[in-house]
């Protein structure tokens, strides 16, 4: 086992993954964790495994910036899809990350957050009651994926017959973030960028004309900026709403669908969620930490660095692997099982630092309400199919989980 973890760990490039990777990442993030954790690319970038390693580079922005605009202007050129990474919240720097990460954790607001709860109980109940009269459903696309789009939806109070495009975009201008793109992705992931700015320009022009209030509507609360007079310039509005339903979809679905496929994969786990109920908030951090939804995160160095005893120049890209860090055994006990009551639990699904997720605490009312009820409702629930991974590395979750309830 040794000997294959060590050629396990030489032969990995995150530019040319097999099936099997995108399968189980977690024996080649094991190998590399124990025999590379500090893992020179092919391509001069380095790749980072350790659970200290990560945290080192998140809570150090000066030297590890997120600021993306060298490392996507080869990949993207002069698109609409750089536009976009480029200006949202997630790959900048301060002052700008600062200024728009203010104006964005003021509209989720832990009061804003908790008036979220009864029509979010109310969403999922709805949801529930329509995989009641299937029998046989799709996990994915009748449960986890409709509740984030409708969350979002509602935040930005976008009108309920206008959001069927919504979750498509989304896809499309998240896949174009994967280390190695298609020009199919590429072309999908800029189209979806155009249709969704001209549709937000003509929200935009609707919200000036007539504000929704402020404290519940997102989208008001960003054009009206902070009583001190900070605004966003209007490319930075529309880029942002966009990174908001982006940032809240994907991994929330993923979240939910990895969350529900976990427990199914470890009885004795579901059996002790359905007989201690209040577990619930320890299991969605456990869901978020086993599966993490998003496995990657990128930074840049600014100067000269060491880190994990490699010595990195100025200006070398560094993938930090989430899903590594999270099965990391100097900080998690028996990390590669699921523990719904495990304490502590300090993962890194949502990054640490000044880019800790800002939407972190809406993820997990949306995680522990939308599993609860389903739990509740559906005690014997039952995958009926093979799950089908979603084919993706920086993005972890299930395109299809066939299920019943019977």
């Amino acid at each position: 086992m040794n000997a294959n973890a060590r050629e396990l760990a030489a032969g990995f490039d995150l530019e040319k993954l097999t099936g099997e990777f995108y399968a189980d990442p977690y024996p080649t993030y094991r190998a590399l964790r124990e025999h590379a954790p500090v893992k020179l690319m092919p391509n001069g970038s380095y790749f980072l495994t350790r659970y200290d390693d990560l945290v080192s580079a998140y809570k150090n922005t000066r030297l590890f910036s997120s600021d993306k605009k060298k490392e996507f202007a080869p990949k993207y050129g002069a698109s609409l899809l750089y536009e976009h990474h480029t200006t949202s919240l997630v790959f900048n720097d301060p002052p700008a990350h600062t200024r728009v990460r203010r104006l964005i954790m003021g509209a989720l607001s832990p009061r804003a957050i908790a008036q979220m709860e009864p029509d979010l109980v109310a969403l999922v109940d709805r949801l529930l009651d329509a995989i009641t009269l299937k029998g046989n459903f799709e996990l994915i696309e009748d449960f986890a994926s409709a509740i984030p789009v409708q969350v979002i939806g509602n935040l930005l109070d976008v009108p309920l017959e206008e959001r069927e495009p919504l979750r498509d975009w989304s896809l499309a201008i998240l896949g174009a973030l994967e280390p190695v793109i298609s020009p199919e992705v590429f072309a999908r992931g800029n189209a979806a960028v155009k249709e969704f700015l001209a549709y937000l320009e003509i929200l935009v022009e609707r919200r000036r004309a007539k504000p929704g209030n402020p404290e519940r509507d997102v989208l008001t609360r960003l054009i009206q900026g902070e009583d001190n007079g900070e605004r966003l310039t209007s490319k930075e509005l529309l880029h942002n709403c966009i990174f908001l339903l982006n940032a809240g979809h994907e991994t929330t679905t993923n979240l939910i669908g990895n969350g529900l496929v976990a427990l199914s994969d470890y009885p004795a786990q579901k059996q002790r969620l359905l007989e201690q109920p209040d577990l619930i908030k320890t299991a969605v951090e456990e869901f978020l930490r086993f599966e993490s939804s998003n496995q990657l995160g990128n930074r840049m160095t600014t100067e000269r660095v060491e880190l994990g005893g490699v010595t990195m120049e100025a200006g070398t890209p560094v993938t930090l692997c989430i899903g590594a860090a999270n099965r990391d055994p100097a900080q998690f006990t028996d990390p590669e099982n699921l523990d719904i009551g495990r304490t502590p639990n300090r993962h890194l699904a949502f990054g640490t630092g000044a880019h800790q997720c800002a939407g972190m605490a809406l993820a997990r009312l949306e995680g522990s309400i939308a599993i609860s009820r389903f739990l509740t409702r559906f005690p014997r629930y039952a995958l009926n199919g093979t799950p089908v991974r979603g084919g993706r590395v920086r993005f972890r979750g299930f395109l299809r989980v066939p299920c019943s309830v019977n």
